[in-house]
């Protein structure tokens, strides 16, 4: 009895066996920023990617010269996107600031980078100088925009910019399940990272409105961490192994493509 009991709530929560569900990663939202550069070397850093899983990894960096460490050491990994923030300083005002678009250009000239971003933004702002030109650069090079902003701004940036793909930091942060589903209705040039969003599975089970979104659109989704501090490093892998859980919740087809099939779609390794 107790037994059929266990296979009873296990069947209902769509839980897989621990076999099926220990898939490849690709994490679209990893950070290599200067304070993590004395505590975690490079090979370090990329040895605790492997231990979770995390088979590539779009990575950013404040200043860019962290994602570059890694991608040197592991070009076939490391996925490189262009962070607009020399300094931290930056984040408020990187969309008004000249120095700003220059340092991006410059940059991008490495030939190197799959995106630019994650930046954060505010919606009175996405029509501000430096915006309009990252956009013009992303739409010429085929180059992701990673946005860390609310449903509000990024409507406004799919609709301003319509020939630029966006990947969407943390589906908002804060949006939920039928929120970023009528956004991905209306933009078919929307994907979304799901970093830090531990409400898509509370206490281990995958919420049923996440669920209804991932099955209706399982190419547009990918998962992250965003170690936006250094301590984040610390729990990679136990944050991976919660996602893993509840991508055993899924069908295999949809978890797989989360999990990373979207991401080597996206990003062709080199």
């Amino acid at each position: 009895m107790r037994r059929l009991l266990l296979a009873t709530l296990l069947f209902a929560l769509g839980a897989a066996a621990p076999a099926t569900a220990q898939l490849p990663i690709f994490d679209a939202h990893v950070h290599y920023s200067r304070p993590d550069w004395d505590v975690y070397s490079a090979d370090r850093a990329l040895a605790i990617l492997r231990a979770a899983g995390v088979r590539r990894a779009i990575v950013s960096s404040t200043p860019d010269d962290g994602t570059l460490k890694l991608y040197e050491k592991a070009p076939k990994t490391i996925v490189p996107f262009l962070r607009p923030y020399r300094t931290r300083d930056d984040m408020g005002s990187w969309h008004s600031d000249p120095g700003v678009q220059s340092y991006v250009e410059e940059r991008l000239k490495r030939g190197i980078y799959r995106g630019i971003g994650e930046f954060h933004l505010s919606a009175s702002d996405v029509d501000a100088p430096v915006v309009r030109r990252i956009a013009e650069l992303a739409a010429a090079r085929d180059l992701f925009l990673q946005a860390h902003v609310d449903d509000v701004t990024i409507e406004e940036l799919l609709t301003r910019y319509p020939k630029v793909r966006f990947l969407w930091a943390h589906a908002g942060m804060s949006a939920g399940a039928s929120t970023v589903a009528r956004l991905l209705d209306r933009f078919p040039k929307l994907w979304v990272d799901l970093a830090f969003r531990t409400d898509v599975a509370p206490g281990g089970a995958l919420d049923p409105d996440w669920r209804k979104v991932f099955l209706r659109y399982p190419d547009r989704f990918m998962v992250g961490t965003d170690t936006w501090v250094t301590s984040r490093w610390e729990v990679v892998r136990d944050y991976m192994r919660d996602v893993q859980v509840w991508l055993g919740q899924l069908p295999p087809d949809v978890a797989e493509q989360i999990a990373f099939k979207n991401g080597d779609r996206l990003f062709p390794a080199p």
